[in-house]
Formats: structure tokens, C-alpha cells, sequence
């Protein structure tokens, strides 16, 4: 076995179908008083629901997440904070919610409560996104972890079928990403291939009955332990990949993820066969980037940047952005094979070994 380093970040998870109704516990375990709720414009209704929950300790509602987080809208989101005084922040929605909550505690220190109704998996991490003049900035800081995650299967069954299946898949990004991370460790691993089956059954369970309760609840077992995976190890290509899409391109986060994973796999497939092999095996296949693009295939889901709103002429400043800052890959950054890469998952066609 390869020497590691392990560092487990702290998390409180409340799993369970109606847990949502702790909140206001939860709030009042942190020490806070006030919360302000962020969404985005389509789940208003759900923070109003929360509003009701919380009662007095609701100080209101900023519901103007977007994707990618521009600095605009994280601005706007802690001045509202300040006007509002509040002393803490819940988090009720998908990544993008998620994203301005982590961008709030960044700059304030505002503890967040994150309640997720997609399968994004970023609630678990202390990664955070904002996008400035069309580039998205990553960076690490404990500051932007949320001090307590509530997973509520019931708040998901209003999330579409194709929703379901892309946001899914970009949590199975995480886990494989962390199977061949340059920092990995046998914990994560468990945790990756865990995750990556769970959703791998989950997915197809939700398309089958999209109202079923069990389906659901597995689909958030599952991102709960890749975003796990995600929060403790580094990521690679696929990610850099796909931050340079959406930040440059405003391409949906959980589709290009869908979309470029599978060709991902393929360019580091030779380069990272224990990991492969793990990927193929939680997904009952044998080729790791077959099984996930037959998966996305299976799920209906987009298979072709073109179909999100890419254009050939993007191909080449994506590669040149993404080459800019070296970082690190099971197989070198190779500009060549890239642009082979790119032009594939705007292509749809299916990977084979690079």
C-alpha cells in the first residue's frame, strides 16, 4: 500500500425522510438567532416553507443564486446578510444555492445550514467557486464548509427526472476524480465506489419511479458520500475541464459535467487502471468511461456539448484555458490528446482508450 495522509474535516449530517423539521433545532445548536435564506428564483417556494418553519429566527429570503456564483450576486447576497443581521445562512436548493452560501461565509464567517434538493454533493465540502469576468476561481478555505448538512429525500422528489440523472452523474465525477486524486487515500476509495454504486442503482430507479421514496433517499446516500470524497481529496482534469466550460461558456453545471466525465476517464483511463477498474465495478460494467457514458445514454441525459450550448469555435479557448495552470493528473496535459478529448464530448460520440 502507497504511504498517505488523511485529515478528516468535521460534519454533521441529518439523513431522513421529514428531517427537514430539525432545522430550526439545528439553527439554535450553532448559537444563532437569525437566519437568512438563499435560493435561487425557481425554489422560492421553498425558502417561503422555510421561512414558515423557522418562524422569528427567519430574518429573510435572498433568492438570487445562479449558476457558477458571479461575484456580483455573492456581493449582493452579504450585503443583505449585514442589512438583515443575520447571524447565520440556510442553504435550501442545488450547487448554486450551496455556492452563495460558501461565498457569504467566505467573506463574513457566517455559519451555513445546508438542506440539498439535488444530488450536487458540494454541501460536503470546503470548496468554493466564483466567476469574475468570465473565469471561474476555485479555492479551499474551512471557512465555506457548512457546519450542518440536512439530507430530506422528501425535498427531492420535485426534482425532475433529467435533473436527477445530470446531477447524479456529476456527483459520480467526484468519487471517480478522488479514486485516482494525487492525494487520495483507502478511506476515500471506499467512500468513492460506494457512492458511485449507490447512485449507479439510484439513477435508473428514479427514471423507473420518480416519485418513489427509496430511489430518492439512495441517489442522497450516494452524493453524500462522493461529496465527501470531493471535500477531502484534490481533483483533476475533469473538473478543470469542466470549471473552464461553465465559468467561460455559462454552460450548466451538472450537464457539461455529465457530458465530459465519460471522456475524461478515457484520456487517463491507461494512465490510472486501479481506478478504472473501481469505476467499472460499482457500475457492474468493465470499461470505466463506457459504463458512464452508457449510463447517461440509459438516463436520457445530454451526451454533446453542442447540445448545451457550446459552439466549435469555443473548443480552442477552452484548451488554452485549461492548459494555462498546471495541475495535477494521473496522465500529463497533453494539447494534442486534449483537443482529441473536447472535440469527442462536443461530438457525443462514445470514448474508447485514448
Amino acid at each position: 500500500m502507497q504511504p498517505f495522509l488523511y485529515t478528516s474535516q468535521p460534519a454533521r449530517v441529518i439523513f431522513g425522510a421529514g428531517k427537514m423539521a430539525q432545522l430550526g433545532q439545528e439553527i439554535e445548536a450553532l448559537g444563532a438567532r437569525r437566519a437568512l435564506v438563499l435560493c435561487t428564483p425557481q425554489q422560492r417556494d421553498s425558502a417561503q416553507k422555510v421561512m414558515r418553519l423557522l418562524g422569528d429566527r427567519a430574518a429573510g429570503i435572498f433568492d438570487q443564486a445562479v449558476m457558477h456564483v458571479p461575484i456580483e450576486s455573492a456581493r449582493e447576497a452579504r450585503e443583505a446578510a449585514r442589512r438583515l443581521d443575520a447571524d447565520c445562512a440556510v442553504a435550501i436548493g442545488g450547487g448554486s444555492t450551496t455556492g452563495l452560501g460558501k461565498a457569504i461565509a467566505l467573506d463574513s464567517g457566517l455559519p451555513i445550514i445546508a438542506i440539498p434538493t439535488t444530488y450536487a454533493g458540494s454541501e460536503m465540502t470546503p470548496i468554493y467557486g466564483i466567476t469574475e469576468a468570465g473565469v471561474k476561481k476555485t479555492g479551499r478555505d474551512m471557512r465555506v464548509l457548512p457546519r450542518t448538512v440536512i439530507y430530506d429525500p422528501e425535498l427531492t422528489l420535485g426534482l425532475p427526472v433529467a435533473l436527477s440523472a445530470t446531477s447524479g452523474i456529476n456527483a459520480i465525477a467526484h468519487a471517480a476524480e478522488g479514486l485516482y486524486s494525487a492525494d487520495g487515500n483507502p478511506v476515500m476509495a471506499l467512500m468513492a465506489e460506494e457512492g458511485i454504486r449507490a447512485l449507479g442503482q439510484a439513477l435508473p430507479a428514479i427514471v423507473r419511479d420518480p416519485r418513489g421514496l427509496a430511489g430518492r433517499a439512495d441517489a442522497l446516500y450516494g452524493a453524500w458520500l462522493c461529496g465527501t470524497v470531493l471535500g477531502h481529496v484534490g481533483m483533476a482534469l475533469h473538473h478543470k475541464l469542466c470549471h473552464t466550460l461553465g465559468g467561460s461558456f455559462n454552460l450548466p453545471h451538472a450537464e457539461t459535467h455529465t457530458i465530459v466525465l465519460p471522456h475524461a476517464l478515457a484520456y487517463n483511463g491507461r494512465a490510472a487502471p486501479d481506478a478504472m477498474r473501481r469505476i467499472a465495478r460499482a457500475l457492474g460494467g468493465t470499461d470505466a468511461a463506457q459504463a458512464v457514458y452508457d449510463l447517461a445514454r440509459a438516463l436520457g441525459a445530454p451526451l454533446a456539448l453542442r447540445d448545451i450550448g457550446l459552439r466549435q469555435q469555443d473548443l480552442d479557448r477552452t484548451l488554452d484555458i485549461a492548459l494555462q495552470n498546471q495541475y495535477p493528473n494521473p496522465r500529463p496535459l497533453e494539447r494534442e490528446a486534449l483537443r482529441r478529448l473536447l472535440q469527442n464530448a462536443f461530438d457525443g460520440t462514445r470514448p474508447s482508450p485514448d
